[in-house]
């Protein structure tokens, strides 16, 4: 098992600690234990729909005899009013496994629905949106799973597979070249093959840069469109460019429109609505 299935796994599992604890007393009172059932998965309000894989990996979880059948893909534009999966079984098992299926296919929705917004913000330009690290903790996995569904971009998953030198490493390195030639060093000893990027703040910076190499894209810390299109200009294609920090929804085909090559928003993932649907017994 990968390290992404084996974070997957532990995440299901502390999810139904968290919520069933010793026992779901509700339901075991309620409803007899040979008691069976079906659900459908509707959805209430239209979106991006994300979560169908991983919420087929919850219900194989708790119980691998409820059967899933699903009607909508991940990816898939839905409606309001569409259903997007029927799922039978134990009635004991439908009611425990609902809220974390909604709680995570809700979140990842609204993740791929916002996604698909930014993506569509950008049609006829070479510029693509990023994630990044501004997750919820624990739900990092999903919540990237759910940018690439709505048709972004993962940045880096986390501070393991990429070296991303921003303004603190710069300043504690003592520099831009000390930090750029201290991470290739490492590299080198460690035998690591990760991709490099610098995060500049200004054009004195940008020069540095430039003129000592050794780095796979840099990006533009809080500049305007009129320094990041000069900035563009100056690094002529000889590295990937990336735009980072205030950048709205408003103005982002704006500096789409300088030649960056990546925009990243924190948006996607830390201030998302999620998308309303329900699960809801066929009677």
């Amino acid at each position: 098992m990968d390290v992404k299935e084996e974070l997957i796994e532990k995440l299901i599992e502390l999810s139904f600690a968290e919520d069933i604890g010793d026992g779901d007393h509700t339901t075991l009172s309620s409803i007899p234990e040979d008691a069976m059932g079906e659900n459908i998965l509707i959805i209430k309000e239209d979106g991006v729909l994300a979560g169908v894989e991983m919420a087929k990996r919850i219900f194989a979880h708790f119980d691998k005899e409820l059967k899933v059948e699903v009607l909508m893909e991940d990816g898939t534009e839905v409606k309001k009013g569409d259903i997007a999966m029927r799922v039978s079984g134990k009635v004991r098992s439908l009611l425990q496994t609902e809220r974390l299926m909604l709680n995570v296919m809700q979140r990842m929705s609204g993740i791929a629905t916002m996604t698909r917004k930014y993506v569509k913000q950008l049609e006829g330009t070479n510029t693509r949106v990023l994630d990044t690290r501004k997750t919820t903790p624990g739900m990092r996995i999903m919540e990237k799973e759910a940018v690439k569904i709505g048709g972004g971009v993962n940045h880096r998953i986390g501070l393991f597979d990429m070296i991303l030198l921003k303004d603190n490493h710069v300043d504690f390195a003592g520099g831009i070249k000390q930090a750029i030639e201290r991470a290739k060093e490492y590299c080198k000893a460690k035998g690591k093959d990760l991709k490099i990027e610098i995060e500049v703040r200004n054009f004195d910076e940008l020069q540095q840069v430039l003129d000592l190499g050794g780095v796979d894209r840099i990006m533009f810390d809080n500049f305007d469109t009129d320094a990041t299109r000069k900035a563009v200009e100056m690094v002529g294609g000889r590295f990937e460019t990336e735009s980072s920090g205030g950048i709205t929804f408003d103005t982002l085909r704006d500096y789409a429109l300088c030649g960056v090559d990546f925009i990243s928003v924190g948006a996607l993932t830390h201030s998302v609505k999620g998308l309303d649907m329900s699960f809801k017994a066929v009677k």
